[in-house]
């Protein structure tokens, strides 16, 4: 007779760095989906109704548009990848192909922000509120994702929930010597304990 699913093969526990990156994953869709909906619908950023508002000379000025699209799509689309690549199920697949592309997703999105940035500051003199909160999301997600991506995390896991290594697993065979010969003894021959 076969277990249940959930008795077979129990769920591990994701920790604090997975559901963070996931909450900020949504935060940073919510608030560029929130910009894209008011750059289509053109009512207007809350709180930014004035035409000489920072919001509404930085979301109106020239650095607004990237090959024709607008910054805030490139947000939305870019927090919805993330949100895909960091949600649990992403967390507990184990794949290196998702950390690697979770990994390389958040270094674009940080070098197109601090591109964002320096148009904000650099050429238009202004900081848009939203988008600095975009930016600040997206800088948290960074410093979380590659403090996972060096192993730190790795580091700071408890021995006891660890993986054992091969080299650990062929030690602990019964009648394997700890350190020595990886090879058997030939038959006839006995090991002394």
């Amino acid at each position: 007779m076969e277990a249940p699913a959930a008795v077979r093969s129990p769920r591990r526990p994701l920790g604090w760095l997975p559901w963070t990156a996931f909450v900020l994953c949504i935060l940073g869709l919510a608030d560029s989906g929130y910009q894209v909906y008011t750059h289509f619908t053109g009512s207007g950023l809350l709180g930014c109704s004035a035409s000489t508002d920072a919001c509404v000379l930085v979301q109106n000025s020239v650095y607004a548009w990237v090959f024709g699209i607008p910054v805030a799509v490139y947000g939305a689309a870019f927090f919805a990848f993330m949100v895909v690549i960091c949600s649990p199920p992403a967390w507990r697949s184990g794949l290196r192909l998702v950390r690697q592309a979770r990994t390389a997703a958040v270094i674009i999105g940080m070098i197109f922000v601090l591109y964002l940035i320096y148009r904000e500051v650099v050429s238009l003199g202004q900081i848009c509120e939203y988008c600095t909160s975009v930016h600040i999301i997206n800088f948290l997600l960074f410093a979380l994702l590659m403090y996972d991506a060096t192993g730190s995390r790795a580091a700071a896991t408890p021995v006891s929930s660890r993986r054992p290594s091969r080299l650990s697993q062929r030690a602990r065979r019964p009648g394997a010597p700890a350190d020595g010969p990886r090879h058997r003894p030939r038959s006839g021959t006995a090991l002394s304990p």
